[in-house]
This record gives structure tokens, sequence and C-alpha cells, in this order.
């Protein structure tokens, strides 16, 4: 960190301002800059350092190799497309203020610190009914009081409350800083080039009407690309069958140690993680109302990240309970689970005669089975639908949804939930 000398005390002791204006190397974009000092103050807090040890995409490395990022690097990426963002909508003559730019640009910072350990893995198995929004506005909360309300603002805006409706759009919305930066981001850390998109381009074509975010209508067609870019890089990265199969493992490992502790087995974990495995946390602590206050729950789950998963799955595969044992030497040694996808649902009596087989090939008992052959299904929408809709800022100054515009995309693609069920169970059971 370079020191500043500024002036000399009646001691001569020379005094020095610390120089918060950093500029950082990013590999998607080049240098980009922090803009302003309490966003680097922000960054430079122990929460948000938490997420350099948090994977962006989980698992998706034992498919992409690539695809070791980590959402501080996507926290960073969000907060200059956004600092970019602000930037091109002042220049349209939209008026916005430097406490509203501060604001906004540490809700899109800190819009993904509630994310834990391997991401949904975490929501699914060892804590019910919260999810990782709820744990960033819980974090957001808990800084806030920490500087004395500087927070107050952001927080609004994060929570979609303040009256200008377009700066929650650009952190929550269709087209928000944080979509653009983790597409192209993912697309360049997997190498999945299908998911390349042209943030800088869309951004530069932003406006608002009506207080609105809309694209100028000659950015429709980079748009349409940034549409089906997030179509693919679902199919192909997010919901890959084998990233698929290797975060449901995960899952019914947390589960199993869950089930475990709960039944008074002494397990190894780190503090952290042992926390939650003991003890039930459930929405009604988070807002206060329960066993465990929300400053307690915010303190351990900031000191949880991807290594006390990993760490405590090498002990766990030692475990006496054989379930445990097992399917956490499985994730260690990347021997994943067999795993099919159709468009129906599976019929119940194969997944029961699935679960009987697995139970007799690995010698586990019936009421364990249910660990080994499971189905569940997945859904992918290039449209978020309790998001606005995308509008076009045509050039005679009116605007219309894309799906009246473009002559590529109609409703029924945007907005269509497309579901496909999958079974997974071990390959011994091929």
């Amino acid at each position: 960190m370079k020191l500043i000398p500024i002036f000399a005390d009646k001691n001569l002791k020379v005094v020095y301002l610390t120089n918060k204006r950093k500029i950082i190397n990013d590999p998607v974009y080049g240098f980009i800059s922090i803009p302003g000092d309490f966003v680097f103050d922000l960054i430079e807090h122990p929460w948000f350092q938490r997420l350099r040890n948090i994977k962006q995409l989980g698992l998706t490395s034992f498919v992409y190799p690539g695809a070791n990022h980590s959402r501080f690097q996507h926290g960073l990426g969000a907060l200059h497309l956004m600092d970019m963002a602000i930037s091109t909508l002042r220049s349209k003559g939209v008026i916005i203020s430097e406490e509203e730019e501060e604001a906004t640009c540490i809700a899109i910072l800190l819009h993904d610190a509630g994310h834990g350990p391997f991401s949904h893995a975490l929501e699914n198995s060892i804590i019910s009914g919260i999810t990782h929004e709820d744990l960033s506005l819980l974090l957001m909360s808990k800084l806030n009081e920490v500087y004395h309300g500087k927070l107050d603002l952001a927080i609004e805006i994060f929570r979609g409350v303040y009256p200008r409706r377009f700066l929650h759009e650009l952190i929550s919305g269709q087209m928000d800083m944080d979509r653009l930066d983790y597409l192209r981001r993912d697309s360049f850390f997997t190498g999945v080039i299908e998911g390349s998109v042209g943030s800088e381009r869309i951004i530069r074509m932003l406006n608002v009407v009506d207080d609105c975010l809309v694209i100028d209508e000659k950015g429709i067609y980079s748009l349409e690309k940034f549409l089906i870019a997030r179509r693919l890089m679902y199919w192909q990265v997010y919901m890959h069958k084998t990233v698929l199969s290797s975060e449901c493992l995960l899952v019914n490992i947390l589960k199993r140690a869950k089930e475990l502790a709960g039944d008074g087995a002494d397990l190894y974990a780190t503090p952290a993680l042992r926390f939650f495995l003991y003890n039930k946390i459930g929405q009604a602590d988070l807002n206060g109302k329960g066993i465990f206050t929300p400053g307690l729950i915010a303190a351990n789950f900031t000191r949880l990240d991807d290594n006390d998963i990993l760490v405590s799955a090498k002990y766990w595969a030692d475990n006496s309970d054989k379930v445990l044992s097992d399917l956490a030497g499985r994730l260690l040694r990347r021997d994943l689970f067999a795993i099919e996808l159709q468009n129906e649902p599976f019929p119940e009596k194969r997944v029961k005669e699935l679960r009987t087989l697995a139970a007799t090939l690995l010698k586990v008992k019936p009421e364990a089975e249910e660990y080994y052959a499971f189905t569940d299904s997945i859904s992918n929408m290039a449209y978020t639908p309790d998001a606005p809709e995308v509008k076009i800022l045509l050039k005679n100054g009116k605007t219309a949804d894309i799906s009246t515009v473009s002559d590529m995309f109609d409703h029924r693609f945007l907005s269509e939930r497309i579901t496909k069920y999958f079974l997974s169970y071990p390959k011994e059971c091929r």
C-alpha cells in the first residue's frame, strides 16, 4: 500500500495519507480502477476479502479445468462495469448524484457477499430457508452498523425500495452488471466462447426512460447475442450434466454430515462449519426472532469458505459412517455418479429399483439408500420472469419490448421455462 507524505506536525513527524485510488489488472477487462475511498475500504474488509476463497463456479472445474476464478474477481468486475454504466448514463443526461453513484457501486460490489462455499450447495443442505441474497443483505446491514449508516442508501437500492428504479435494475435486472460480468468472465475462464458477450457495447447503449433502464435501438443485436449467450451458458456450463452430478454429490455429503451431527455424532469440522452443522439455522434467526442472533450468524458465516468444506471432506473420507466416508471419498477422487437427462420425469419405480440395487451393491443400509439414487429437475430461461422487461428505445423516442422489435426473438422463446429432469446414481449400478 502506497503512503503519501502530506505534512509534518510540530514535532516534525511526517503524517501520511493512504493512497486508496488503486488500479487493478483484471484478466478480462485489463486495468480497472477503484471508484472511491470508501469503496476501497469495503474491498479491503475481511468479509469481502473472504470471497477470494470462494470459487465463482463451485465444482465446475471438474469439467472445465480453467474455471477456478473467484467471487472476489467477479465482484470487482461487476463494480468496474457499474462504474462504466453510471458514466454512460451521465453522458446521456441522466442525473445521478455522487451519493447515488457511491451507493450503487457499493450495492453491486457486495451483491454476492452472502454466497457460501460452493454456492447453492450450502443453501440446499446445511442452511434451511435462507438464500445467499438474504445473507448478502444481512452482511450489508452489519457493515452499515460498523460504518455508522454509510450503507443506508446502498441497502435501499439493493432491496429495490429506492424511488429511482433504474439504479436497482443495474444491480438486479434482465441486463444487470452482475450478469454482464459473470457471463463474460465465466466464458473467459471456462473457454466456452459461446458465452462471450459484448458487455461494454451493451453498457454504451444503456439509457433511462420513465425511470426504467432501456437499450438504444442500435444496441439490439448486442442484446440479442447476450440473451443467446446466457441460454447457451446455462446448458453448456452451469447445468452441464457432470457439473450437476458433482454438485448433487456435494449436497448429499453435507446432508449426511448434517444428519449425523443431528444424531450426536462427533464429526470433524472447522469451527465455522461446525456452527452450521450442529445448529438449526433458519429464517427466524436471521430476522432476530430465533435462538441465534443475526450478528452471531454473520460472524460464523464470514469465516466459512471453500477450504472449510474441502478440508472437512478429507477427514470425512475416513469416517466410520460408511455413507459419509464413501460419498466424501468419491468427491475427492472425482468418482462422480452417473447422470441421465430427459424431458419427462423419471418413473418412480426406476428410482426405487436403482436405490435398492445401490444399497445391495454398496452394502448400504436401506434407510440411507436415498443418498445413492435421486431425481430432480433443472430449468433454463433467457428471461427472468420477475424482472422488468427489456425495453428498446426507438429512434422516434418511444419504447418497445424487445419481443416486438427483434426479428430473432418472440416472447415465448424469451420467457418460456425449459425444464429437464435428471436421474443420478452410482456408476456401479449401470
